[in-house]
């Protein structure tokens, strides 16, 4: 019955992205909204909501602590694991949105959650500003999105459909969305606890398990949905949906976890201290990359994925209290880091001088 629920899982997900991909990218031509802005919102969000159920439940249950840890590893995983993998698939273009809007802003909402967790506690007065500031963001985007297409239209371009396409596509489009959603967090549901239930069966342990399986698991809706738009061609939706979902992440899960918890959302000194800060340097790093031509070249993503390789590894070191994680930590802090500091700023610094030569 494992098995069986692992395979259909599996299936659900592809299934579920395809239809998600398909319905969004046609909605976007039909109300005159970028394929992007498509990809930073609805897909971003939809793809987001196996992590939306599991804070608010865990919120509700007086386990809010696991909110905090969802979201920060869920937001490690997308940019690392998920832009990695879909670059190594197909270079992903990056649009000039991202680069001065939207991961800006993302790497800003990393900090905010740092500074406001520093007190130990992410209160409901904290969760009502991240929502807040969500709301603001999504009317932002669709404004803006609309008066660009305004612009466009006004121009004389005739690109998008008639009325009477319009009315006809529009109930099936939105099924394709919301069938696609439904499809991905059942999928991703039966596929973590398939998973799961493997894991034990071979003696891994459950920390590990939750470590690992677990927290990469809320984020199978955005591997298989970059992953399936990056090989459809829809580059915008593959890196629109990571970035959107770290943004939802941080105002929209955290946000109503810290509304609905009774007690706000404790905070460790270990996620203060590591994993927010990882989370921040991690936002950072996309910047630079996104920076080399506006690509994210295959080698960029064997980097990305070997970060998330070494992270992950870290994080089961620890777990185990492994002999091996003095020296792994060492070779990490004052070797790997460093240099690709080093690198990521002179490649940004090169872009930077490149750009102004051009101007």
């Amino acid at each position: 019955m494992t098995i069986f629920l692992f395979c259909i899982g599996l299936v659900f997900l592809i299934v579920g992205a395809e239809a998600l991909v398909r319905g969004a990218s046609r909605l976007a031509a039909v109300l005159g909204i970028s394929p992007l802005v498509i990809g930073l919102t609805v897909v971003a969000f939809g793809t987001s909501s196996p992590e939306l159920a599991v804070s608010v439940k865990s919120a509700l249950s007086d386990q809010a602590s696991l909110a905090m840890g969802n979201v920060v590893g869920s937001n490690i995983f997308n940019v690392l694991f998920i832009l990695g993998l879909s670059a190594l698939i197909v270079p992903l273009v990056v649009s000039q949105q991202l680069i001065r809007l939207d991961v800006p802003l993302m790497i800003a909402l990393s900090v905010a959650v740092l500074l406001l967790s520093l007190d130990g506690n992410l209160s409901r007065m904290d969760g009502i500003l991240l929502v807040t500031g969500l709301i603001i963001y999504i009317g932002f985007l669709i404004y803006q999105s609309r008066k660009t297409s305004a612009g466009i239209t006004g121009n004389g371009s005739d690109h998008l459909a008639p009325d009477h396409q319009t009315s006809v596509n529009w109930p099936k489009n939105l099924g394709l969305v919301v069938g696609g959603l439904v499809l991905l967090v059942i999928g991703s549901r039966w596929l973590v606890e398939s998973a799961v239930a493997f894991a034990q069966y071979l003696g891994v342990s459950e920390l590990v398990v939750g470590l690992t399986i677990v927290a990469a698991g809320t984020s199978l809706p955005e591997v298989v949905t970059s992953v399936i738009a990056a090989i459809r061609g829809e580059r915008d939706i593959a890196v629109g949906n990571v970035v959107g979902s770290n943004i939802f992440n941080l105002m929209g899960v955290l946000g109503l976890a810290g509304i609905v918890a009774p007690a706000g959302i404790e905070v460790s000194t270990a996620v203060i201290g590591f994993d927010l800060p990882v989370m921040i340097a991690v936002a950072l790093a996309c910047l630079p990359i996104f920076f080399t031509g506006a690509t994210i070249s295959r080698q960029e993503g064997l980097v990305l994925l070997a970060y998330y390789v070494a992270y992950t590894l870290y994080l089961i070191l620890a777990a185990s209290h492994h002999d091996a994680l003095p020296r792994f930590s060492a070779v990490m802090l004052y070797f790997v880091l460093p240099i690709t500091a080093l690198t990521l700023t002179l490649i940004a610094l090169r872009e930077f001088a490149g750009n102004r030569k051009t101007h």
